[in-house]
This record gives C-alpha cells, sequence and structure tokens, in this order.
C-alpha cells in the first residue's frame, strides 16, 4: 500500500475560529447531554467518546436534542447492537416529513428552497409556499390512491418539485425513488422494475447548458416496462405549456391554487419503515436496492447538517447533485435544520466552470458542496473564482465523490482564502451520509479527512480483522451499528432464524463477519484524522505490495495534458509481477508519443516509486465512468481477462455508453 504522508507533508492549513466551540451546535448538544445526566463533553473529541461508548445513549440524546416527535414512544434506543440487523428504537413511530417541517411556522416567509436552473427562471418557494405545496401535492398522491407502503417514483431533475413529491410522499408513509433524467431508459428500468411502482412524475426533458434534451420517448418507455403503474404525474419543465396523454399534470396533482388548503398530516410509522429506495451504481447485474428507514435518515441526517455543518436555519446549503445520487437526499434534508437549500439544475461546465461559483456568490451560499473531480477540474483550468467573485459568504467548501488530493485542498485554500474550513468527507449510498468528514471545531490538515463523524465507529483493519496500528493503511470497516445503516435490500427476503437477507449479508457482512465492510483502503493518523487511498477492491497488487488507484490518478492527472486516466493490474497466475496498464484520455490535439509516455513514466516514478511505473500506457478517448461519476476499474478489468463488454457491466450504468465500445476495441486490437 501506499505510504502514509509525513508530518511535514500535512500542515495545518485551516484552524477553527477563537471561541468555535462555545459558539457551536456541537457545545449546544453536549450540553443537553449532560443536563440529562450523561458526560461533560467539552470538545469535539470527548463527544466522539461518547458516541462509540455509548452509542444507544448518544443517539437517543440525539433525538432528544433535535425534537423528533414520537407518536409512540420507543422501548429503548439500541435494545440489540449485533450486525447485521441491530434493533433501533424498538416500537417508536414517527414521520420523516414531519420532522423536516416541523420548524415552518417559525420561519414562514423566509426562502425555504431555491431552484436554479438552465432551463427556466429562478424558483423561490418560503417555508409557507412549500408546507402549501406539500399539503397540496399529499392530498393529490392519496386521491390517487398512493398510501403507506406504496411506492412512487420520480424521473425528475434536481428542481422545487422534487422535494415537495417527496416531502409529500413519506407523509404518507409511501416509499420514495428517484432517477435523474439523464438517465438511460435501461439503467431506469433495471431500478424501478425490482420496486414495482404505482404512481410516476416525470418531467418532458431537461437543460444542459445550451442543449435542450426532450426525453418524451424515454418516459413511453419507462411506463411501458412497469406494468404496476396506475397513475402518471407531467411535471412540464422543457415546454412549460406541454401535456402528457392519459397522464396528470403537476397543476392536476396540487389542484387549484384557490381551493382550500387541505390539511398536511403525517403518517405515523415504525423506525425502520422504508423511506426511499437508493441504488448501487449496478456496474454489474441490476442495482442493488438499498432500503433507508425514516428513523435513520431522520436523525444522521440531522447529526451530520446540524453538529458536522454547524447550519442554522439563516443558512444557505448548497451542493451539486442530481437526483440519482445519494447527496440529493441529503440536500434534501436541509429543511430538517431550517437551513435554505439551494438547488441547480443544468451543466456545471457550461458556459464555464465558473457556472457553480457563481451560483454560491449570487446565491450567498454558506455550505457549498463540489465533487473532487470537479475541484480538480477547476484547478486544472486555470479558473480562478476566489479573485473573479465575491465568495466571503462561504465558511465551509465540501468535497465528496472521490478523495481529494493534497493539490486539491491546496488549490481551494488558494481560491477561497485559510477563513474557509476544507471538508472532505467519505461514505456512500449504502449509509445515505458519510463515515468520516469534517467537524467545525476541529483543524483540518492537507491531504487530509479530519475525523470520524460522531456516532461511526471507523476503523482499518488488517485481513485478520486485528485493528491497524496509525500510519498502516487497512481496510475500512464500521464496527458498531449506525441507525442509516440500510433497513435492508428490497426483494432479500429473510431467511428463519435470520435477522437480514443473504444479499444484504453478503455485500457488507461476509468478509469481517460482525462487522460493516465498506471495500475502500483507510489510513488513519495518531490525530484520528484519515486519508482514503481508494476501493480495496480495485487495489493494485505488485509483487505483494499494494498500490491504492487515488494515487495514481493524483499525479497522471495533474498534467495538464491528461483529461482523465484509470489504472488496472492484471495478476501473473505463475506468480509473477503481472501488468500494471494506464489508460489516458488526453486533451484535444495532444497526442501519445514516447515523449509524453516517459514524461508519464517519470512523473510517477518521481513522485510515488518505481513500483507505481505502468508496463503499458494506452490512449482512450473516454474513460469510462457510472452516471455518479465513478471509474469502472473493476469491469474494465475484467473486460481485460476476457469477460464480454455487456457481462462486465450494465451499459445503462454509465454516463457515456460509447466509451464501454472504445474499451471493446482497444482490447480487440490489444489482442489481435
Amino acid at each position: 500500500m501506499p505510504s502514509p504522508p509525513h508530518e511535514q507533508d500535512r500542515p495545518v492549513i485551516w484552524e477553527p475560529p477563537p471561541g468555535a466551540w462555545s459558539r457551536s451546535r456541537l457545545a449546544e448538544f453536549a450540553g443537553d447531554v449532560h443536563a440529562a445526566g450523561g458526560p461533560r463533553c467539552g470538545d469535539y473529541r470527548s463527544l466522539l467518546d461518547y458516541s462509540l461508548a455509548e452509542p444507544g445513549a448518544f443517539w437517543s440524546s440525539v433525538a432528544d436534542h433535535a425534537g423528533v416527535r414520537w407518536h409512540d414512544e420507543p422501548s429503548a434506543a439500541l435494545a440489540d447492537a449485533t450486525m447485521p440487523g441491530a434493533a433501533w428504537f424498538p416500537g417508536g413511530t414517527l414521520n420523516h416529513a414531519e420532522f423536516a417541517l416541523r420548524l415552518a411556522p417559525d420561519l414562514a416567509d423566509r426562502p425555504a428552497i431555491v431552484g436554479v436552473s438552465q432551463t427556466r427562471d429562478r424558483v423561490e418557494l418560503s417555508w409557507a409556499d412549500l408546507v402549501d405545496q406539500v399539503a397540496r401535492c399529499r392530498a393529490g398522491l392519496a386521491a390517487r390512491g398512493v398510501g403507506r407502503g406504496d411506492r412512487v417514483v420520480a424521473f425528475l431533475p434536481t428542481i422545487p418539485e422534487t422535494t415537495v413529491a417527496f416531502l409529500a410522499t413519506a407523509s404518507l408513509g409511501a416509499i420514495w425513488s428517484s432517477c435523474a433524467p439523464e438517465f438511460g431508459v435501461r439503467a431506469v428500468t433495471d431500478r424501478w422494475t425490482q420496486v414495482e411502482p404505482t404512481l410516476l412524475l416525470a418531467v418532458d426533458g431537461y437543460g444542459y447548458g445550451e442543449k435542450r434534451i426532450d426525453r418524451t420517448d424515454h418516459v413511453d418507455q419507462i411506463i411501458a416496462a412497469l406494468p404496476t403503474l396506475e397513475h402518471v404525474v407531467h411535471v412540464p419543465y422543457l415546454d412549460p405549456s406541454s401535456a402528457r396523454p392519459g397522464a396528470d399534470r403537476w397543476s392536476d396533482l396540487l389542484g387549484p391554487a384557490d381551493a382550500p388548503l387541505p390539511p398536511l398530516e403525517f403518517e405515523p410509522v415504525p423506525f425502520d419503515h422504508p423511506l426511499y429506495v437508493l441504488f448501487s451504481s449496478g456496474t454489474t447485474g441490476l442495482p442493488k436496492p438499498i432500503v433507508h428507514g425514516h428513523g435513520g435518515i431522520t436523525l444522521e441526517h440531522w447529526k451530520a447538517l446540524a453538529l458536522h455543518y454547524d447550519l442554522r436555519p439563516e443558512d444557505r446549503l448548497c451542493w451539486f447533485t442530481t437526483t440519482g445520487w445519494m447527496m440529493w437526499n441529503f440536500l434534501a434534508s436541509a429543511t430538517t435544520v431550517g437551513s435554505t437549500a439551494i438547488l441547480f439544475d443544468g451543466d456545471p461546465g457550461a458556459p464555464d466552470l465558473g457556472t457553480l461559483w457563481r451560483l454560491a456568490a449570487d446565491e450567498c451560499v454558506d455550505v457549498f458542496g463540489i465533487s473532487a473531480p470537479f475541484a480538480m477540474a477547476c484547478r486544472k483550468a486555470g479558473i480562478t473564482p476566489g479573485a473573479d467573485l465575491d465568495l466571503g459568504s462561504i465558511r465551509h467548501v465540501g468535497s465528496t465523490g472521490a478523495p481529494l488530493p493534497p493539490e486539491g485542498f491546496e488549490w481551494l485554500l488558494e481560491q477561497l482564502g485559510a477563513d474557509v474550513q476544507i471538508g472532505s468527507m467519505s461514505g456512500g449510498t449504502d449509509v445515505c451520509t458519510a463515515f468520516v468528514g469534517a467537524a467545525p471545531t476541529l483543524p483540518v490538515r492537507r491531504g487530509e479527512i479530519t475525523t470520524c463523524m460522531l456516532g461511526c465507529d471507523v476503523r482499518a483493519v488488517r485481513p485478520d480483522g486485528a485493528r491497524c496500528e496509525p500510519g498502516e493503511t487497512g481496510e475500512l470497516v464500521v464496527a458498531q451499528p449506525m441507525p442509516s445503516m440500510p433497513v435492508g435490500f428490497w426483494n432479500d427476503e429473510t431467511e428463519p432464524g435470520e435477522r437480514v437477507g443473504p444479499a444484504y449479508r453478503a455485500a457488507y457482512f461476509d468478509d469481517i463477519p460482525g462487522v460493516w465492510t465498506h471495500g475502500d483502503w483507510i489510513t488513519f493518523t495518531a490525530e484520528g484524522s484519515c486519508v482514503i487511498t481508494g476501493r480495496s477492491d480495485a487495489t493494485l497488487n505488485r509483487g505483494g505490495v499494494r498500490l491504492g488507484t487515488s494515487d495514481f490518478y493524483t499525479v497522471v492527472e495533474s498534467l495538464d495534458v491528461v483529461s482523465d486516466s484509470l489504472v488496472v493490474h492484471l495478476e501473473d497466475d505463475a506468480g509473477g509481477p503481472g501488468e500494471l496498464i494506464l489508460l489516458v484520455a488526453l486533451t484535444d490535439g495532444v497526442e501519445l508519443d514516447d515523449e509524453l509516455t516517459n514524461r508519464i513514466r517519470a512523473s510517477l516514478r518521481a513522485e510515488l516509486s518505481p513500483r507505481h511505473v505502468p508496463d503499458r500506457i494506452d490512449r482512450i478517448r473516454l474513460v469510462p465512468r457510472t452516471l455518479s461519476g465513478k471509474k469502472l476499474e473493476v469491469p474494465v478489468k475484467r473486460m481485460l481477462l476476457g469477460a464480454a463488454a455487456d457481462q462486465a457491466v450494465s451499459r445503462d450504468s454509465l454516463a457515456d455508453p460509447t466509451a464501454l465500445d472504445d474499451l471493446a476495441d482497444w482490447i480487440a486490437s490489444r489482442r489481435g
């Protein structure tokens, strides 16, 4: 594995301001914990220790402090901590939408949601508007037969209507699932045929920069593939006057604006009642349908937004995402802390990479979330948003989607200044949150994720399950349950005597029984910060030394002529070093000649080690990525080992399916 960073390579680049603890929501929460008989916690580290030593008491304190309304009181917080299948808050009933809207009476005239789009004019909903629309949407769904346990699916972009429909669905105890309209038909139907929805909400199309992309035919095919559908609701977006034969319009679902406001009621459901179904990327086989519960998401998202991002009702949160990525679900929970959610729908690179930065400036965003690849693309493009725009409102910039390399920290520091906290975080769709991330009262070091999140017992372990020493890289595991671990997988029937289905158990608990294995390599420092090196299932092994893929990408993609890259290692069955292959996508007009090949090799040798020098470097037009932007390292390796393209990966799980064809052509030429 790569060596951990040395002390001199990871200087502190952000310090919490004086008095940060006393002004933070962490301190308010810690005060309530102590007042209720818990320990006195005077800093983040002691609060983290408490959350891991007494998980039941900690999460009970989160529910109390956040103001969860229990319709039926639970008999315990954590009745059984055995994984998989830990029993959280048995007997308790609540509703996520009720919690998400509980602050609306006090914030009625303030903005709750702002939708900025490249397709239509800016839309702003006050808290009063949001409650009004959720109540009307709820009544419209109920009138169409939607009730507790029914599935509502949305082929919608990141616009206010999507959040309204989600909250209305949750209020009924119905179950939500969404796909972004850029998804291909197969990608959508592979997901939704598994959950058998009764109602579909769909747009006519969407805008991406100056492009206008009609999705009418896609919607026709999706409807044809879902025989359980009883109702379709058309949301005019590309063309405000558009309609769909046999479908209601969004305005029909909400009813006349001058009609009396129907009562906004909330169906009490058990803590683990399904709230929404998220899906894995589906690069091999059908995407896994991951079921998240009302209670787990309510507590986890409030904890993250309130305690880790210190968000309050006067703050504004923006995280660039699509409705097919779990960060949309995270952003939708901005209402749980009373903050304004700033939504963006469109191409973040059109007309240039300054688009999202201009949005942050125009909307006075406090917490601004991006992806690590976006930050690195901005750096490579040489844009200077810090000099060109007034970004003084930003106090925290979050990064996820991939490890943020040290150069990304440096670029953000240069652009935003030393007063802005850089919060790299890592988690996933599986838990719909982060395991490791930032805290508002802890310093940030260059190239590192600051800390384990509260209630997240994250460890680095060796293959035998033994805990790694600081500085030693190991498998990322979670040793204690979290409330937002999935309720289960949809249709993964539990066998007699088992708490969870076999697919769920195999996904996370087969490798090391009793602990959650996530599939990442992680290295902790003595201070409790960490570095994630890449996916453990894509790790390269040369002569018994494991190499993380993210190290390669940091070096190779820092070269101005390389737009993207992918590395795989083919083992030698005879025990030799095998073959290390690097594929590069280059900027227009650049050729992969001997000079560039030698330059790449020299950079890897100098900045990493001789073991990182590839045996072969080839050019491809486009690196294959999933719809959520992840590189397809494992499927590419399977193809190199002889699997057919359609056996190695689901074509409709790709952001650009033509990348698969190009790759197959390259493999054929390699064999020829």
